[in-house]
């Protein structure tokens, strides 16, 4: 997107759209007012709510973070349900996601955590009915987590994380369209934590902040996903690399870093990926992230390859959600 290029700095497109930010500022300070004063309700649920999200537009790791997250609280006993929007779906009434649809009706996001997470996945844009038909079908669920649920404050949340990418951090500071963010930066004073994807920014003015980084070397074939490799399988191979998502150059650059050369094709976030996208003349493998790879499952040939990362995030942060979660129970 060529305004995203805009977003870094203070450009003469930023200033030109800043009276429309101004009022995009206006309008998200308005709605968050009304919530918080009740003349908006907010709707809790039967069961403790963990919302993972963040304050900027594109791709900062909430997806890792979201799997991540399930999987300690698994680990400490807990049963989780995961609900999220199904941006990029077709879908706009709640339902239930599972590993085998089609993410072009039901997002690719909510397609992937199913796969990956093995909790029930409900969409819908009304969060909180959402998490009540999670919780009617799977009573046993004692927390859900708010797939990129900041903003949507119809469902009360117990534990809010807001995650942000430590190289890009919060742009040029503008809100929506001049710069890239969806709240102002003051709003992540008001989080229980602030998660920072990778080196590169410091947030001092927050009330807990956290380390976090993506990890993987294996890529899994994606017509027998049983079939693992690494890095070095593809050395002197001729290999491209596509990524649709919101920073396609962070993929990239974990490819570079495991020593692999390539040929990078950088598309939209949730871009609908198509046969053609993916085809290249003598290309001996195609890489790509996991959430593009449930897009392209259904026409991937022997030499289609999907890189699994895994979040791993300073230990505390475990200990403080678990702890919020214990606070909510009481």
């Amino acid at each position: 997107m060529w305004l995203e290029r805009h977003w870094q700095r203070f450009t003469a497109v930023s200033a030109l759209l800043w009276p429309l930010s101004l009022l995009f500022r206006a309008a998200v300070s308005v709605r968050r007012a009304c919530y918080r004063s009740g003349l908006f309700s907010r709707q809790r649920v039967s069961a403790p709510v963990v919302v993972v999200g963040n304050v900027t537009v594109g791709g900062t790791g909430k997806t890792p973070m979201t799997l991540w997250l399930t999987g300690v609280l698994e680990r400490n006993g807990r049963r989780v349900g995961i609900v999220s929007r199904g941006y990029g779906g077709a879908i706009r009434t709640c339902r239930r996601v599972t590993p085998d649809d089609d993410p072009l009706t039901c997002g690719d996001e909510p397609v992937l955590l199913a796969q990956r997470s093995g909790c029930p996945v409900y969409i819908g844009r009304d969060r909180a009915a959402a998490a009540r038909a999670l919780l009617a079908a799977f009573p046993e669920c004692d927390v859900i987590v708010s797939d990129d649920g900041l903003q949507h404050y119809g469902l009360a949340r117990d534990v809010e994380l807001a995650v942000i990418d430590g190289e890009r951090g919060l742009g040029n500071g503008c809100m929506l369209p001049a710069g890239p963010l969806r709240e102002p930066s003051s709003r992540l004073r008001c989080v229980d934590a602030v998660v920072i994807n990778g080196p590169g920014q410091t947030f001092h003015d927050v009330r807990d902040a956290f380390w976090m980084k993506l990890e993987g070397r294996s890529f899994h074939n994606l017509l027998n996903p049983d079939f693992i490799v690494h890095p070095d399988h593809f050395r002197n191979q001729r290999v491209h690399a596509i990524a649709a998502i919101g920073n396609p150059s962070r993929f990239f650059r974990h490819l570079h870093d495991l020593g692999i050369t390539f040929e990078a094709h950088a598309f939209a976030d949730h871009h609908a990926l198509t046969k053609a996208d993916v085809a290249f003349a003598g290309a001996d493998a195609i890489l790509m992230t996991e959430k593009d790879a449930v897009k392209c499952a259904g026409f991937a040939s022997e030499n289609h390859w999907a890189l699994r990362v895994d979040a791993v995030p300073d230990p505390a942060l475990a200990a403080l959600v678990l702890n919020k979660i214990r606070q909510s129970s009481v």
